[in-house]
């Protein structure tokens, strides 16, 4: 201190200084060295040339996990929160010094993107916290590994490298990857490794993983997949009916693409393509054995033999189920016969008949049934155009509504049956090729021409002529007409309600009886040749020829003058 009686502001301040330990206070806040004096209860007692010294716990010294190495007289570094605290010490902090000396290292490290060595020693909500030599940072679960880890204990208290994703020193943010460094390893690994393979080459490797899709095989630092379609030629459900994890298997080399490092591998390469001379086993027409693998909306899949399937298309399974799904005429793992319809080596397809493997049941039934055949069945369904009728060898044949009744329209005669009905009815056609079978119902009512006739073969009308007039016997009075006969043994036919006369009150069909004779004109056939007969277009006829033979339009004359005259000429004659 200054001697002089009249200090200066300059001695007063020193003195001030002084007597504060204003000259330590320059060390606050900054990392200073220091010597251990001595270690006390898991203490370390250090001095950094203050005043008085200060104590650091001896965990502050070590790593995570380990124990602190140091004896008396060791130097170490140290950070100064204050010079002096209530109890006369300096307070001091190895992790903040450590803290500061590692920010200033890892800023370094992430402005050069390299890689850090830290500690994975506790775990956080999301993820884990790592030592990197002091300084805390954060590390999400997903960076952790680059497939999903369960156990990470394994991993911890062990330094490895990291790094650096993201730090912000003001908030003290530190955030790191594991993962990227394993993939940037693996990526070098990859790259030597693939430089090694060529296509087309066979090598050993070992089931890592198996998926829904194939497998993973690791061919000794480098995977490759397995996809199930490579796995074997005959149809694989699942990879895991043909390999486990762990199994060694022996593999071929399908493709590399080296910018994607991705690598594809084949093991039914290995084997024999059963596809190879198919054509030649498997011939057009030919019938096989088969397995059923599996059913879908449009078909079934038939195993042959294994790595051969063939697909028996929903339109080729039955002659007689149609809009059928497959799974209601086959079953998977049934064993079926099926006929060969095409074989494409080249495309690996194999189309197949189960329908052609069994007798075509129209084809039987044309050979049974011959034309003219009377049959029984039951009304299967109605529709707006006829009926048809469940036959033997289950086929359906369709009476036409004009070929249901005699004498009445289609849409009555329709509404004279209904479904579950069992009816007889004549074989008219069968067209093999189209499926089709053609009946009729009234060719078997009483009077009506032979089968053979209604089937287009001729007819008891035959030597009819149409406007010819004939004398006809009633065979039956029905509300729609007569059903009547020529002469004793000919052709008979109908004569409709509005036939029977000009007048409304001549077509009532009650005012004849069965066995009444009288004169009709044959005014056409129908289909099946039957003639139709009429008694007004027979009036009008006459009416027209007595005009033109007794009288003229000009003459003056009536009509009844010239029916009475052309009466009398008949009488007479």
């Amino acid at each position: 201190m200054a001697s002089s009686a009249h200090p200066t502001r300059d001695d007063f301040a020193a003195l001030l200084n002084e007597t504060l330990g204003g000259a330590d206070t320059q060390f606050e806040g900054r990392v200073v060295k220091g010597t251990i004096t001595a270690i006390e209860n898991d203490l370390a007692v250090i001095d950094v040339g203050l005043k008085s010294e200060g104590r650091v716990p001896l965990r502050e010294f070590a790593m995570p996990g380990q124990k602190a190495d140091l004896k008396v007289g060791d130097e170490v570094e140290v950070f100064v929160d204050r010079v002096e605290n209530a109890m006369g010490e300096a307070m001091l902090s190895r992790d903040r010094a450590r803290r500061e000396a590692a920010w200033d290292r890892l800023e370094e490290e992430f402005t050069k993107e390299g890689r850090v060595e830290g500690v994975i020693f506790g775990r956080v909500k999301g993820g884990f916290t790592v030592d990197l030599g002091g300084a805390v940072a954060f590390l999400p679960g997903s960076q952790v590994d680059i497939r999903p880890v369960r156990d990470v204990q394994p991993l911890m208290d062990l330094p490895q490298p990291f790094q650096i994703l993201k730090m912000d020193r003001r908030r003290g943010n530190i955030v790191v990857s594991r993962r990227a460094i394993l993939e940037e390893t693996r990526a070098e690994q990859r790259s030597g490794l693939i430089q090694n393979l060529t296509e087309g080459q066979v090598i050993e490797g070992v089931v890592k993983n198996i998926t829904d899709y194939g497998a993973f095989v690791d061919l000794g630092g480098i995977d490759g997949l397995l996809h199930v379609t490579d796995m074997s030629y005959k149809r694989v459900n699942h990879p895991s009916e043909v390999i486990a994890i762990g199994d060694s298997v022996r593999v071929q080399i399908v493709r590399i693409n080296r910018d994607t490092q991705r690598i594809s591998l084949g093991m039914k390469q290995l084997e024999s393509d059963p596809w190879e001379g198919a054509m030649a086993k498997y011939p057009i027409g030919g019938k096989f054995s088969g397995r059923v693998t599996n059913i879908t909306e449009y078909g079934a899949f038939v195993e042959l033999e294994p790595g051969i399937e063939g697909l028996v298309h929903v339109s080729e399974m039955s002659w007689t189920k149609k809009n059928v799904h497959p799974g209601k005429i086959v079953s998977t793992s049934q064993e079926v016969e099926v006929s060969i319809i095409e074989v494409d080596s080249d495309k690996r397809r194999i189309s197949l008949g189960l329908k052609q493997a069994q007798s075509n049941p129209w084809e039987a039934f044309a050979e049974s049934h011959p034309v003219g055949t009377v049959v029984e069945g039951e009304v299967k369904n109605a529709t707006e155009f006829g009926l048809f009728i469940g036959l033997p060898g289950d086929v359906d044949g369709m009476v036409h509504m004009s070929d249901i009744a005699w004498g009445i329209s289609g849409e009555e005669a329709l509404a004279l049956h209904r479904k579950g009905e069992a009816v007889q009815a004549v074989v008219l056609d069968v067209d093999v090729e189209k499926e089709r079978i053609s009946l009729g119902m009234k060719q078997l009512e009483k009077g009506a021409p032979s089968a053979a006739a209604a089937a287009g073969g001729g007819s008891a009308g035959s030597s009819l002529r149409k406007n010819e007039v004939v004398t006809v016997t009633v065979l039956e009075v029905r509300d729609g007409g007569l059903e009547v006969q020529v002469g004793e043994d000919g052709a008979t036919g109908f004569i409709k309600r509005t036939d029977l006369g000009r007048d409304r009150d001549e077509q009532r069909p009650d005012r004849f009886q069965s066995g009444q004779k009288f004169d009709a004109m044959v005014i056409g056939f129908d289909r099946s040749k039957k003639p139709n007969f009429s008694i007004k277009a027979m009036q009008i006829a006459e009416e027209k020829q007595a005009v033109e033979q007794y009288g003229s339009s000009d003459s003056g004359a009536s009509l009844g003058d010239i029916l009475g005259e052309a009466l009398k000429a008949k009488r007479e004659g």
